[in-house]
């Protein structure tokens, strides 16, 4: 990985329904400009270790913490009523906003997780702004994904999942439940969720023997935030009007990589499997020993990434 850094600079762009984008840059102003998606939805940046996967010297790094969470405003739990305006198409003009801020022409893309998701669906709406993906711990945000982190799954975790599954009625979608649940006008109903929905992720998220399941937020405000977006749009199938994998002919002119961990239970290596052979010239690499995005994942990312750069160095 390369060295840490810290952004050079930082603001917000304002949206016309009142959201506040927030974005950051890093590395060199004159660099190849790349776009990090962060993971959840609802994850946000965090601490910035993302930009340790960018040449600093070679590329403009831009952070976008997505709206509803991170140093973007209002955080999803503070504005419920505003819930039904936070969907892919929104988190897609958002990205474009935040790029016509910038000057940027076009980009490479680096997303994780739900972010890779994101970044897919970006590249969909507008292939001439998007040079190259890479993407790690892959996701599309199909039907059959959600189903099985959320049901599916529980036959291997049979005991957590009876607990976690408890929340919903006979004839409905366990993560229907949990969003319902997370905007009940109770809030202890919805800290009761935000906790079980915790339980459930850190249970299943990865087989890799370096995982330890334990908590994953030591802020309740911060939980709630995460699991009322993931299950908001989980619930809605990611706000997709079509399956990805039924549109990678439109974008599979694009160089990508696909990086993903065998032992990544929840998001089984199905996914970047199907995309990788949907797509000519793509590059798919899967970490054996690795659950939902590992050490070895991320250098695997960092090489990559840097390896766009210099071919792109090269060609001038």
């Amino acid at each position: 990985m390369h060295p840490p850094l810290e952004p050079f600079d930082h603001s917000w762009v304002e949206r016309p329904d009142g959201a506040r984008i927030y974005w950051e840059t890093s590395g060199n102003p004159a660099g190849r400009p790349a776009l990090y998606l962060h993971g959840g939805p609802g994850g946000g940046l965090g601490r910035g270790g993302y930009r340790r996967r960018f040449d600093p010297d070679l590329h403009l790094i831009v952070g976008i913490d997505q709206r509803g969470c991170g140093k973007s405003a209002p955080w999803a739990v503070d504005a419920l009523d505003q819930l039904d305006s936070n969907t892919t198409p929104a988190l897609i003009a958002d990205i474009e906003a935040v790029r016509a801020r910038l000057g940027i022409d076009c980009w490479l893309l680096h997303g994780v997780s739900w972010g890779s998701t994101l970044a897919l669906a970006y590249a969909l709406e507008h292939p001439d702004r998007v040079t190259e993906l890479v993407l790690t711990a892959v996701t599309t945000g199909a039907r059959t994904e959600i189903d099985w982190i959320t049901e599916g799954v529980g036959r291997i975790f049979p005991e957590a999942w009876e607990k976690f599954a408890s929340l919903a009625h006979p004839d409905e979608r366990v993560v229907e439940a949990y969003a319902r649940a997370l905007r009940d006008t109770d809030p202890t109903v919805r800290v009761r969720a935000a906790l079980a929905w915790e339980v459930w992720e850190s249970t299943h998220i990865s087989l890799d023997p370096e995982w330890m399941p334990g908590p994953m937020f030591d802020d309740a405000r911060a939980r709630e935030n995460f699991a009322t977006l993931v299950t908001h749009y989980w619930a809605h199938d990611c706000f997709l009007e079509r399956p990805v994998i039924d549109q990678v002919a439109e974008i599979a002119q694009i160089p990508a990589v696909f990086i993903h961990g065998r032992r990544d239970i929840s998001g089984p290596a199905i996914t970047p499997w199907v995309l990788h052979r949907a797509w000519p010239g793509s590059e798919l690499r899967i970490v054996e020993h690795e659950g939902h995005g590992g050490e070895q994942e991320m250098e695997l990312t960092r090489e990559a990434i840097d390896r766009f750069a210099h071919a792109a160095l090269d060609a001038l």
